[in-house]
């Protein structure tokens, strides 16, 4: 009886509503709709209907209509908060009109809300807007409860219904600034609707998901495309608002939160079907782009305004809501990893964009908490982002093979306008933040970027998968390639750079020098492979670097061996170690040990590197075998090599040490008792004299000081000074250089011998040698000058008498005075360290006699003509001053500057080193080639004849010169002269059967 009555009174008000042209009266009778009882369908379909028309469509002119439709929404708010019985479509065509007209009046609204006069239908429609908006939280909410794929019908009106309220929330949000004091109200009823429309999604997902799981899943229903069509719909108006909310500032924090949560929730419910409509690639551009932007202008302005250090504070501000981007755009792409793809080269470049600018803010004094703030919020998020797509089991191999060469691509980059140091000097704006997809491998400015994420995946590839290790284990080429740019270089050996480290449970960030942290996270990488099958990858990289040419290189992968050998277990160190011995030894015949750049040097070179920091076990095993028990010629030539590249003879057990000195003390003097002086200028062996090289390397190294080194060392090295004067074999001359610097060496270190009386003669022959006899103007008498330097820094242990008619005396100061002439920068340093050692510990009074006027340092620095009489003194101040100051590595515009240059200079060098053994591989196969090109010609029969008359006769002149020698003992000069023309006699008829074929 109750609810016919509600039916009537229904049916009589709406007759009544229709009738009355009064707008108030309108008003009054909708209100008497709120206290209805209904609950049949028909009666719910009636007043929703009725409600549709009579909400006022035209323009609004009044306030009236504004009351009119806002107490229509009141009463169909009411309603659904109950219960619709199937008039939820009616309902939803109401809620279409609002928004659309609400739409309309926003716009209008805004325009003249300038207006006093307007102020309280402003203020009216705003209570209207807020009213609509809840009536779109309730209409969802309502649908939450509602079986749509049983009303097929309602589907096409909640699509409709969907697009329109999203349209008016984003346009409402985005006038929020200028909505005043109903702004917080609106805001709280648009996170109503995003949270309803949520709970909307999730609910009919599931009914989705059982809808494509049946047998026709392939034939897809209308309804389910409708519900398809709603769920990208609200998925794309959320990123709209996502972005929105993004440019709006700290006000719509919440709606920020809420909008791109929803994004992923509602991408995180979808099914397959889903997913494949919507643009969930645009969606993280979306994401990329709101991370771009906000550094971009941070940039900027931190660029442009460096007076004052930027604080933690502002930093953070701005790269809070940066992370928060990142974090989404990490967790979409974890969910589709094939979507993510679709735009690798956008989330590279941004990835790499970030890295750089860390590395460009590292050097800036005032911005080094911006870095700090980087490094903290937003490289770990972007490694994520990189991470999971590389891990990702959906994309094949091929595709993270394609990422890795775009984001370590192996393209030769060139410099910004040609200047090297220019990368240095990066304008944000025309710099890393200008750059776009197609052009971020044309240039070096993201090459900082690049190796900087190359080392945090290193740093924390205990989180990749097998496959991706592999990946990254491949580009550590890529990595030493690039360490020789002159810009990496610089960077490498001179930045500090902050970083994350664990510390127990807590994170700590902390500033560290770049190329510590490159080698901490290659050391990680390696433990992190151990037990992968890209372990077999790594040591192929590190076999075939063992020789890198390039020092720096050389330097890290023998840290790696290094550090793989030191916690390895006993069988891989003796296999490993044994492998090398067994490499070397079969170098011995083709390389040359005096070489400091054969393969032979740099493969001593790289065990004793790896005996002294990895292999100590093997150190006493080693030595007693090539040291002690072996006396072959080839374990000679072995022990010479591995103590030359500075053997570790200090960490041997004592006893084995001892023998082994004493050995090599031994054999040198077994060496100069037995030097025939003619024997060693007549010949071509290489490997003569190596005794003295072992005994001086040790002797050098360890500061040995024995009485068995005696006057003997004297008399050996006044024969080699003679005998350099007389030798014409350039072979010979050159080797005889050698032996004079290391037996100089041998004398630094032995202060008894400076008190000999063959002491001044050895300092008489030193000057004629390079200062006033004929070989002074030999130019490669510099070879010998290592080894000068420290002899005259241990004159300071003999008296001399300071006048200028002592020949010693003189000849010492001349000595000196050569020394700092040289322009060289080794020579320059050498001399400075020989005299200030000397300077320190003389008994001279009259130092100033050891310095000449025009010393290289008292010339001035910018043009190198004008003389400074006190240069010399305020440099040598300097130097000393630096020895004993403690290093500390600051970052400043010379130091990069000179980093650079020597970076530059190196990279030439090992470009030649390359391009010489491209060309030996192609003279080797040529050499293989019998064509009539590669075979010598026959000298004719008469010259061939003439060629052996020839050397028969020098074989009997050579035991002429030995006779005369043994018979005329007062007749050296005669003798040396005759020896320097028959040697050089010997050296043309040697160049001229070179010539031909014969031997």
């Amino acid at each position: 009886m109750e609810g016919r009555r509600s039916s009537g009174d229904l049916q009589s008000i709406l007759d009544a509503i229709s009738s009355s042209d009064v707008v108030e009266s309108r008003i009054q009778l909708l209100i008497k709709l709120e206290d209805l009882d209904l609950s049949s369908k028909s009666d719910l379909i009636s007043l929703a209907e009725g409600l549709t028309i009579f909400w006022e469509d035209f323009t609004c002119l009044d306030v009236t209509q504004c009351l009119l439709n806002r107490t229509i929404l009141l009463v169909a708010i009411k309603r659904l908060e109950k219960d619709t019985a199937g008039s939820l479509a009616q309902f939803l065509r109401l809620g279409v009109k609002a928004s659309i007209w609400c739409g309309k009046h926003l716009k209008m609204t805004l325009m003249s809300i300038q207006e006093s006069q307007e102020e309280e239908h402003s203020n009216l429609f705003f209570q209207l807007l807020l009213d609509a908006l809840k009536f779109s939280a309730a209409s969802f909410s309502a649908l939450a409860r509602y079986p749509l794929f049983e009303d097929k019908m309602l589907m096409s009106t909640v699509e409709n219904f969907t697009l329109e309220q999203l349209n008016l929330m984003n346009e409402s949000v985005s006038e929020i600034q200028r909505i005043q004091e109903f702004g917080s109200e609106i805001l709280k009823a648009v996170q109503m609707i995003i949270d309803a429309m949520i709970k909307f999604c999730e609910v009919h997902s599931q009914a989705l998901d059982g809808e494509f799981s049946d047998e026709n899943s392939d034939k897809t229903s209308s309804a389910a495309n409708h519900a398809i069509n709603v769920h990208k719909c609200i998925i794309e108006k959320l990123c709209e608002l996502g972005t929105i909310a993004a440019k709006g500032g700290g006000g719509l924090v919440t709606i920020l939160n809420v909008s791109w949560k929803g994004v992923f929730t509602l991408l995180q419910h979808g099914n397959v079907v889903l997913l494949s409509k919507v643009n969930i690639a645009g969606t993280i551009l979306i994401l990329v782009s709101l991370v771009i932007e906000p550094l971009k202008c941070a940039a900027a302005t931190w660029s442009s305004v460096t007076k004052e250090a930027v604080s933690a504070a502002e930093a953070r501000r701005i790269f809070l809501p940066v992370k928060f981007f990142l974090i989404n755009a990490v967790k979409i792409s974890c969910l589709c990893p094939c979507q993510a793809y679709l735009v690798h080269k956008e989330i590279i470049l941004c990835v790499l964009t970030i890295f750089t600018y860390k590395f460009s803010l590292s050097s800036e004094k005032l911005l080094e908490t911006v870095a700090e703030a980087i490094t903290e919020l937003l490289e770990p998020t972007c490694l994520d982002l990189v991470k999971c797509i590389v891990n990702s089991t959906d994309l094949k191999q091929d595709l993270k093979l394609e990422i890795m060469g775009l984001l370590f691509t192996t393209e030769r980059c060139s410099f910004p306008d040609g200047d090297p140091s220019a990368c240095f000097r990066i304008d944000p704006m025309n710099g890393m933040f200008s750059i776009n997809c197609e052009g971020m491998n044309n240039g070096k400015t993201l090459l900082l970027g690049r190796i900087n994420l190359l080392l945090n995946l290193l740093r924390y590839s205990f989180d990749l998968s097998d496959d991706a290790k592999l990946l990254i284990t491949t580009k550590l080429s890529w990595l030493l390639d690039n360490l020789v740019q002159e810009d990496v270089y610089a960077s490498v050996l001179l930045l500090q750079v902050p970083f994350l480290y664990l510390s127990g449970k807590t994170t700590e960030l902390k500033w560290q020098p770049l190329f510590s942290s490159l080698l901490h996270a290659l050391k990680t990488f390696m433990v992190a492979v151990s037990s992968s099958y890209a372990w077999v990858e790594l040591q192929s990289f590190l076999l075939e670097n063992l020789l890198h040419p390039h020092f720096l290189c050389w330097d890290i992968v023998m840290e790696l061996w290094c550090f793989m050998l030191r916690y390895a277990d006993n069988g891989l160190v003796n296999g490993v170690i044994s492998n090398l011995l067994s490499v070397m030894k079969s170098l011995e015949s083709s390389e040359p040990v005096l070489v400091y750049s054969s393969a032979l040097r740099k493969m001593a070179r790289s065990i004793n590197m790896m005996l002294t920091y990895g292999a100590h076990s093997k150190l006493n095993e080693i030595c007693e075998a090539i040291f002690i028990q072996d006396k072959s010629r080839l374990s000679t030539v072995i022990l010479v090599a591995l103590i030359l590249e500075g053997f570790p003879l200090n960490l041997l057990s004592e006893k084995i040490k001892h023998i082994a000195i004493q050995g090599m003390v031994h054999d040198y003097l077994s060496f100069i008792g037995n030097f025939d002086e003619t024997s060693m200028l007549t010949s071509s062996s290489g490997v003569i004299g190596l005794p003295v090289f072992s005994a001086s390397a040790t002797i050098q190294s360890m500061k040995l000081s024995t009485s068995d080194i005696d006057v003997r060392t004297l008399k050996f090295l006044l024969a080699l000074l003679r005998g350099y004067k007389i030798s014409g074999v350039g072979e010979v001359k050159g080797f005889c250089r050698k032996l004079i610097s290391e037996t100089l060496g041998i004398i630094s270190c032995m202060k008894h011998l400076y008190a000999s009386n063959e002491m001044e003669e050895v300092i008489l022959e030193l000057e004629k040698l390079f200062i006033s006899g004929p070989t002074a103007s030999d130019p490669l008498l510099y070879e010998c000058k290592s080894g000068l330097a420290p002899f005259l820094a241990g004159l300071a242990h003999i008296k001399m008498t300071e006048t200028d008619d002592n020949a010693k005396s003189c000849a010492v100061w001349e000595l000196y005075h050569m020394l700092f002439k040289e322009r060289h920068w080794a020579l320059i340093h050498l001399g400075l360290t020989a005299f200030g050692y000397f300077a320190a510990r003389t008994s001279c009074d009259e130092l100033w006699r050891f310095v000449p006027q025009n010393a290289a340092l008292s010339y001035d620095l910018e043009s190198g003509k004008q003389v400074n009489e006190e240069g010399f003194m305020l440099e040598f101040k300097i130097f000393l001053e630096k020895e004993m100051a403690l290093l500390t590595v600051t970052t400043s515009g010379d130091q990069l500057a000179l980093l650079m240059k020597e970076g530059l200079m190196l990279k030439d060098v090992l470009n030649k080193i390359l391009k010489s053994c491209e060309k030996g591989i192609e003279c080797k196969s040529m050499d293989t080639d019998e064509g009539p090109s590669s075979r010598k010609r026959k000298l004719p029969e008469g010259i061939s004849k003439g060629m052996d008359l020839l050397k028969n006769g020098l074989k009997v002149m050579r035991q002429g010169l030995s006779l005369l020698e043994g018979s005329h003992v007062d007749s050296r000069e005669l003798h040396n002269k005759l020896f320097s023309h028959f040697f050089g006699l010997e050296d043309e008829i040697a160049r001229l059967g070179n010539q031909g074929g014969g031997d």
